[in-house]
Order: C-alpha cells, then structure tokens, then sequence
C-alpha cells in the first residue's frame, strides 16, 4: 500500500497552506512507502539547502516508522541510536519528518519538510499529514 499521488497532492497543498499562514516558505517532499519520492515542492523563497533535508526527512519517517525528531532524540551520544544518520546515504534527525499511517495502521508514506525552525517545520509537516485523514502508527515492540 503506497501513499497516491492525489493525497501526496492534497497533503502537499495543506502543508503549503501552513506555511504561508505562519509566514514561512518551505520545501515539501512527500514519499511512498518505499520511500520512493511520490511528490516535491519548492515554495517561492524557500532556501535551495532544504530540497535535499526535506526529502532526508520524509526518507528518514518513512525508513523507521517515527518522527524524524524521535529519531533525534534516541540518536544523542550515548543513546540506543547514536550514529544512525550515517546510515541509509544519510538521514536527518530532528523534526520536520513524520510517518504517514492509514487508518488500518499500515505505513503508506512520509512527510519531510525543511525551510524554517525545526518547531515550524514539524508544525507544516503535521498540517499536511492531518488533511488526508491517517492514523498514528500502532505501537511495535522494538520501537521505544
């Protein structure tokens, strides 16, 4: 089960609608669940750094099932993760990234956006997973 092109499109225009409420500009990535990016968007202004972060993000979500700010705090020296952002051609580990789950708690994608605050970027990033109606992931016994 992968995420469709029109609710990466309707997520994508949520989050974009965030953004501009909160006055930031923001790069948008929305991947399928094999992290295969399914959508993109650069808003007018958004800094050309965060194409790739935001693309990180979602690849990060959708690789480990969690919020890419999760990830981060799991991956501090000395904690159980500590080095995974070497893995994978890279991950990003602070927010901006979330898992996108469907209502049967399958894993159908990821979210991943990067332009302002870490705060703000998972504020967008939660906008545009909100509006096509998904559920939070079912708890799993590895997952911390």
């Amino acid at each position: 089960m992968h995420v469709t092109y029109e609710q990466a499109e309707i997520a994508i225009a949520a989050a974009i609608a965030e953004s501009k409420r909160i006055g930031t500009q923001m790069c948008i990535a929305v991947v399928d669940s094999g992290a295969d990016l399914k959508a993109f968007v650069r808003m007018n202004g958004a800094w050309v750094g965060s194409v790739d972060i935001a693309i990180k993000k979602a690849k990060t979500a959708c690789f480990f099932g969690m919020n890419t700010g999760q990830i981060g705090q799991l991956s501090q020296p000395g904690g159980p993760l500590y080095g995974i952002e070497h893995s994978n051609d890279g991950l990003i580990t602070f927010p901006g990234g979330i898992p996108i789950v469907d209502n049967d708690g399958i894993l159908i994608g990821a979210i991943g956006v990067s332009g302002s605050s870490v705060e703000n970027d998972h504020q967008v990033a939660k906008a545009g997973v909100e509006v096509i109606g998904v559920a939070d992931l079912p708890s799993h016994p590895w997952r911390t």
